[in-house]
């Protein structure tokens, strides 16, 4: 075999932009100032081809004519070495690691074989000529910016590879762990350096299990045990038995997420009685509610932080994509219709020379999330419609990746059950190394290391095979042809085929698994979490029907064993037992964890306003404006297709020109009906310093209303939680995370709103050791994101938030109070103190039901919530977005201010509040509507470009409008 290479150049007179992008890059983080790049990408091909069917290739296929060229030759030519000009010293090749996916190879890989000869295998590169730096800057520039060390690997010089090497077969091993006779010690060393991150109780309770069998795990027994407990598939801690004690109250939890989240969605089911539009919650992959008579709609919401810190690419692209995959394995299989994502960064700007060892640059990482998720989505035509982005410099060691999916349900397909005797079919993707451990990795605290040790854990999708793989599913649930579905998410085949068969059993036969190369052991086969895999459940007789049907669309379909009832999971290899374990064990045998939460308020000082300087309201606007927290993500958002499947009513970004920003994302699932579900998120983990208590509820009110801004109706508000916590064995970290689950409680059962699906992800702290020796510990700050799901009957009712004609009166709707701290304007003026917002439900409820039945009369041309940044902030939104400007007093804002300052009406933050424009002729209806809450008309839109504020006889701000957007809009224009 040959091996060839193909480099790919830009063709004479087109820029280079790759290179044009990393100098960029290079001189944003520091690394060089005088960068002289040239770059090229490529394959290699390992095949029995002459040179005249390699240039074929590389002409027809491999090539795009118009603005490349390329250079065709044996691997190692000397004249695929020598530099596009003198200038360059250096040549650097950065290709993926063996083992580790790669989409585009494996699709050209398919491709070439259509041509007729198929090659043995095809690897892609990318290849940079470097000039002007020493080895110092070489080093740093390689490892920060062209290759990561998680994935790839960087060859310095030409390709010198006689061969494309991704495994090679083994010879049979049954291994065992020498569990039974191991002290404390050892138990603990064994799940550390095992990689299976279980307490010492735990392990002991394992041991204690083989002890009283008579024999000692096998390696794939351990790991499938891990598995299942592991955090991220067990929620251990919020399910745990948790003692917990504040200033006011000691409570004990059996577990403490059924006695709060669960108990108040179950609460509501019942008070709903007929009712009731809940169908599944908190069982299935994702959470069910009603939708019309033939479909329900379901949603869920993941998080993928910890392999996003290594990867941010490879870590947010399989986020989405496994998100994707959880309607899909939801009932009987959900189509996915639209995606949801928020991400938490450290700042950007952040100085490269403070980062800790092992932590990649927030650019960076910034921008390989984005483009991670933009490319899984896009390339499955998914929209991406809602989402946020927050920063604090507490998430540099580590970023918060949440991707979520809304997927289309027929009413008769919403359920599953797995029958005796059914094979256990998998379909999708091959398994290969990638994602091994991710599940246990996900549930450990980053260290300085983590990029070495736990690069396996990062997984690589390929978005065409799961569209195929849903294209062909769906096609299958219709024809009936399987009982039950799921997803192979975190822990692979061994959580699916484990869940699936909790309550019969199963026989796997591991061989029978189709591999991306040779080599793999019985264990990587079982715990691999390699990408765009399902589970069916499929009747024997249907098999040959199923089999064929995937055939037909070039995705895999292969029988890996039976689930039998035999209340056990046996693992077999080639005819070998490599594992058997009780069902009733391995789902319920882990020890509850028992902790101890303690929660002790930080004493609150008030934040006095005296002597603010007026004339400084304009400064402070822009200001709060252009601060990252408020800034336009319009980068990100245009990024996304929101349009595709042809259901967007109202999208990311509105207004005259599409650039105001949406209060949340309307969707038509059904086009052929006018009713729609609306998606939208609360967040805001600064109010956690505070209390985080108050954080939670004011991230279920922001979500709520940011649903009823557009016109949802707040009687049918289904809500998910996701927590993204530091180091929970703390009793101070553990008794703000069930503050904020009290919130939650309480909240839900106030305002009538269920939660139906979530999920939390632990233990997000980095860990280093500085210059001087010592251990630093960096902690991401508590944080809730609350997602809401809302429906309308009518997507015409619905409105935006942009103004829309002069003349028109502009209204305040809810109540400002004396809640400055933790607001915007205290960020950029560096005041400490004061209140943090706080949620009335009583009130909330008054002001939701006033809102909507104003929208359902016609009588609002636009809304928009007040939240970041407060009134100044909504109604310079409102004006730049639509063109228009407004004039106003704060003289007749409803508020409960003892003393009704300029900067508290102004900036406040309150909770339910919502600026509404109103034609004239439409008022009446609109106070008609708004009879039960609190609300006054504070001015009208103007057909001016400037924002006009007064108050008591002094006008406060004269801002133009296009320069308050242009605050807005530079921040994150890149």
């Amino acid at each position: 075999m040959t091996l060839w290479e193909v480099d790919i150049y830009p063709a004479s007179g087109h820029v280079d932009r790759l290179a044009a992008a990393i100098v960029g890059d290079a001189e944003d983080l520091q690394i060089a100032t005088h960068l002289e790049i040239a770059t090229a990408h490529g394959f290699l091909v390992q095949a029995d081809f002459d040179a005249d069917h390699i240039q074929l290739l590389a002409d027809q296929l491999l090539v795009d004519n118009v603005v490349e060229s390329a250079v065709v030759a044996q691997a190692g030519d000397a004249a695929l070495a020598e530099p596009p000009a003198p200038i360059y010293d250096r040549l650097i090749h950065v290709m993926p690691k063996p083992g580790v996916m790669d989409p585009v190879a494996q699709s050209t890989q398919g491709a070439i074989a259509d041509f007729g000869k198929p090659a043995e295998a095809v690897r892609t590169f990318r290849k940079y000529w470097i000039g002007g730096l020493d080895d110092q800057q070489t080093d740093r520039l390689v490892n920060k910016l062209l290759a990561n060390d998680s994935i790839e690997q960087v060859i310095q010089g030409p390709i010198q590879l006689e061969r494309l090497s991704f495994g090679k077969s083994q010879p049979f091993e049954l291994k065992t762990v020498g569990i039974r006779a191991l002290d404390d010690d050892g138990l603990a060393k064994l799940s550390k350096e095992g990689q299976l991150y279980l307490t010492l109780v735990e392990m002991q309770t394992i041991q204690k299990y083989f002890q009283e069998l008579g024999r000692d795990p096998t390696d794939i027994e351990l790991e499938t045990v891990a598995q299942t407990w592991s955090e991220h598939c067990s929620h251990k801690t919020l399910a745990g038995k948790i003692a917990y004690k504040d200033e006011k109250q000691e409570l004990r939890f059996d577990n403490m997420l059924k006695e709060t989240i669960f108990a108040a969605t179950q609460e509501i089911r019942k008070s709903l009685g007929d009712n009731d539009w809940c169908v599944s919650v908190f069982k299935d992959n994702a959470g069910v509610v009603t939708f019309n008579d033939e479909y329900n709609v379901c949603f869920k919401v993941e998080t993928h932080n910890h392999p996003s810190a290594l990867e941010p690419y490879g870590g947010a692209n399989t986020g989405i994509g496994g998100v994707i995959r959880d309607p899909m394995g939801t009932g009987m299989g959900a189509k996915p219709i639209c995606n949801t994502d928020v991400f938490c960064f450290a700042p950007p700007e952040t100085d490269p020379g403070s980062l800790p060892p092992g932590v990649l640059h927030p650019r960076r990482v910034m921008k390989g999330v984005v483009s991670g998720v933009r490319d899984y989505g896009n390339r499955m035509g998914i929209p991406t419609v809602n989402g946020a982005v927050y920063f604090d410099e507490r998430y540099l060691g580590n970023p918060l990746v949440y991707c979520g999916n809304v997927g289309l349900l027929p009413v008769d397909m919403s359920f599953k059950e797995v029958k005796p005797n059914d094979l256990i079919v998998a379909v999708g993707g091959r398994t290969g190394r990638d994602g091994i451990h991710g599940a246990t990795f996900s549930s450990a605290e980053l260290t300085s290391e983590s990029e070495s040790l736990s690069g396996g854990a990062v997984q690589i999708g390929n978005a065409i095979t799961e569209k195929m793989v849903l294209d062909v599913l769906l096609e299958a649930r219709d024809r009936n042809l399987y009982n039950a579905v799921t997803d192979c998410g975190a822990g692979g085949f061994s959580s699916a085929v484990g869940e699936m068969g909790e309550e019969l059993g199963a026989e796997v036969w591991l061989e029978k698994a189709p591999l991306k190369y040779e080599g793999l052991s019985y264990t990587e086969i079982w715990i691999s979490e390699a990408q765009e895999r399902m589970v069916l459940a499929v009747p024997e007789e249907k098999w040959p029907e199923l089999e064929a049907l995937f055939a037909s669309e070039g995705s895999e379909a292969v029988i890996l064993g039976k689930f039998v009832p035999t209340g056990n999971l046996k693992l077999t290899y080639n005819g070998e037992t490599v594992g058997e374990l009780d069902m009733r064990f391995l789902h319920d045998g882990r020890p509850p964890i028992v902790r101890d939460a303690v929660f002790t308020p930080p004493t609150v000082h008030p934040l006095s306003l005296t002597g603010e300087d007026q004339s400084s309201l304009g400064d402070d606007l822009r200001k709060i404006l252009s601060s990252l927290n408020v800034a336009s993500k319009e980068w990100i958002i245009r990024q996304y297709d929101h349009e595709v499947q042809g259901g967007s009513v109202i999208k990311p970004l509105v207004g005259v020109q599409n650039d105001g920003p949406s209060d949340a994302a309307v969707v038509r699932p059904v086009l052929n009906s006018r009713k729609g579900i609306v998606l939208s998120c609360g967040m805001n983990p600064h109010f956690g310093d505070f209390d985080p208590y108050d954080m939670a509820a004011s991230a279920i009110d922001e979500a709520m209303r940011n649903c009823v801004a557009v016109g949802a109706d707040p009687s049918k508000i289904a809500i998910l939680d996701n927590f993204c916590w530091g180091y929970t064995d703390r009793p101070e970290t553990l008794g703000t995370l069930v503050r904020a689950a009290l919130a939650c409680r309480d909240l839900a059962l106030a305002l009538g709103t269920p939660f139906i699906s979530g999920k939390d992800s632990l233990n997000n702290e980095f860990s280093y050791v500085d210059e001087e020796g010592n251990k630093q510990t960096i902690a991401i700050p508590p944080t809730l994101l609350i997602s809401a799901m809302g429906q309308v009957e009518d997507v015409s009712t619905c409105v935006t938030m942009d103004f829309k004609g002069a003349g028109n009166r502009v209204y305040v709707v809810g109540l400002t109070k004396d809640e400055l701290g933790g607001s915007h304007w205290s960020l950029i003026n560096k005041r400490a103190g004061g209140q943090v917002p706080q949620v009335d439900t009583d009130l909330s409820k008054k002001v939701f039901a006033g809102i909507h039945a104003a929208i359902q009369a016609k009588s609002v041309a636009a809304c928009h919530d007040l939240s970041e940044g407060g009134l100044a902030v909504a109604l310079a939104e409102m004006a730049f977005a639509g063109g228009l400007g407004a004039e106003v007093k704060l003289d007749n804002v409803p508020h409960a201010l003892s003393d009704p300052s300029a900067v508290a009406l102004l900036f406040g933050e309150s909770n339910t509040r919502f600026v509404c424009e109103v034609p004239e002729e439409d008022a009446a209806k609109f106070e008609a509507a708004l009879k039960d809450a609190p609300f006054a008309q504070i001015g009208q839109v103007a057909s001016h470009k400037e924002l006009v504020v007064q108050h008591d006889g002094q006008k406060l701000l004269d801002e133009p409008i296009e320069l308050l957007k242009q605050a807005w809009q530079a921040p994150l224009n890149w």
